[in-house]
């Protein structure tokens, strides 16, 4: 409906009179509001818009965005808080602090049961705080860390920093939560095993805790490395395989487990008692050359190694760097896989009994090494009439080198083996990628 709009002339005009005017447009109404659930929605892209910048951009619009108005702050809060990464230890103790103090005021006559913003921290990144300090700064850090897991109550991803080792007040304060079936994702989680208890795993702090996350999807445990010159290892009672007190784990969800530097632990003998049903990719450093019980891995493949897709091993980079052999029976132990990496030294790989004929094929399609060499070439060339599948070998440490180099340059050392192989391998259909998944050398 159109709006009349009078125009009175001055009152001491000779020729007074009254105009009258219409609107040329239709009135605009008004815009309807959008639900809080569409505006959620909105921030949520921003929000992965910001964590998809490099680190000195991430989160630069959330401020400004909090400060339109009060119904974008009371949608945009929980989405802020969400997702928290902390890179020193003054930001921990300030969010450590405002945490607390939300914890303390709050009440019994409110109806949600956990106070804001802890309860809005789903996933916590640990993984930039500084993992060389000194001893004072070390007990402040764990001892915040010990007053902030049990503000967390629905916190679902948690990334810790690999050099950082957690006391076991900290362990304790993590597992003694009642809500830690919403954890999905552990990573970093730093282990010293104890060699000593292995054969009573439920005194085990970090079994401890894997006992109460019975959602677990993720594991990520990095060990302290094995020097077999300075530790003695106990032997096992006479007829007993497993520990004495085994504890019962709850792992049927878990689908990556990564357990790097870690020969044999508490961990691991809880891990081989403990059915896992989901487990698709595993990323272990191999420990062959050592006889059980000093070393689980062998034995952690025989018992998990049917149901993996992807096998990695992996030996992370120290000094001095202690190079183990891999077990050859991989094919035996893990006949489904779809990608196998393998480290220093190569090992020799053996079919599986029975396979030696080209009708029984194993379905491997990626594989990844070092570097090529003469020597694992005649071991892969065996391999390949039981490999139909295999559509990639990738050398994961050596790089093509640029267009513009000469032709000696890149028939030389181990450009020159790279090429060879990669006409060798092409008459099989399948395609050699360096480093950076690159098949030809970059422009």
């Amino acid at each position: 409906m159109s709006t009349e709009i009078i125009l009175c002339p001055r009152p001491f005009a000779r020729y007074s009179g009254r105009l009258l005017l219409l609107p040329l447009l239709p009135h605009r109404p008004r815009l309807k509001p959008l639900p809080a659930e569409v505006w959620s929605k909105i921030f949520a892209q921003v929000l992965t818009a910001d964590i998809s910048l490099s680190s000195t951009q991430t989160f630069r619009s959330w401020p400004s965005l909090l400060l339109v108005c009060k119904c974008f702050k009371e949608v945009a809060m929980p989405l802020f808080y969400s997702h928290v990464q902390i890179r020193t230890t003054h930001s921990l103790d300030k969010f450590t602090s405002l945490l607390r103090s939300a914890d303390q005021k709050w009440d019994s006559i409110r109806r949600i049961p956990y106070s804001a913003p802890g309860r809005w921290v789903q996933a916590l990144d640990l993984t930039r705080l500084p993992s060389t300090l000194g001893c004072h700064e070390a007990f402040n850090l764990d001892s915040l860390l010990t007053q902030l897991f049990p503000l967390l109550p629905f916190l679902a991803r948690l990334s810790l920093c690999p050099g950082l080792c957690l006391s076991r007040r900290a362990l304790a304060s993590l597992t003694n939560r009642s809500e830690n079936s919403n954890l999905r994702v552990l990573e970093g989680l730093n282990y010293e095993p104890s060699f000593t208890s292995q054969f009573a795993t439920a005194e085990d702090p970090v079994v401890q805790l894997l006992a109460t996350c019975s959602s677990l999807e993720r594991l990520e445990v990095i060990g302290v490395g094995l020097d077999s010159v300075d530790i003695e290892f106990p032997d096992p009672p006479e007829g007993a395989h497993l520990p004495l007190q085994t504890a019962k784990l709850d792992l049927r969800r878990l689908h990556t487990l990564t357990l790097l530097s870690m020969p044999s632990s508490s961990l691991m003998f809880a891990l081989l008692d403990t059915p896992l049903p989901s487990l698709r990719k595993l990323i272990i450093t191999p420990y062959d050359d050592l006889p059980y019980p000093a070393s689980l891995v062998s034995r952690f493949l025989d018992c998990h190694g049917s149901s993996l897709l992807s096998l990695l091993f992996f030996t992370p980079k120290s000094w001095p760097t202690r190079l183990r052999p891999s077990p050859p029976t991989i094919l035996h132990t893990s006949p489904s896989l779809r990608h196998l990496s393998l480290e220093y030294p190569l090992p020799v790989l053996l079919l599986p009994a029975g396979d030696s004929s080209p009708s029984h094929s194993l379905p491997l399609e990626i594989l990844s090494i070092p570097r090529p060499s003469g020597d694992f070439w005649r071991t892969l060339e065996k391999l390949l009439p039981q490999l139909p599948s295999l559509k990639v070998v990738r050398t994961r440490d050596v790089r093509w080198l640029r267009r513009g180099m000469t032709n000696r340059a890149q028939e030389a050392g181990v450009q020159g083996e790279m090429r060879d192989w990669r006409r060798r391998l092409a008459r099989r259909g399948i395609r050699l990628l360096d480093g950076d998944w690159k098949e030809t050398p970059l422009v």
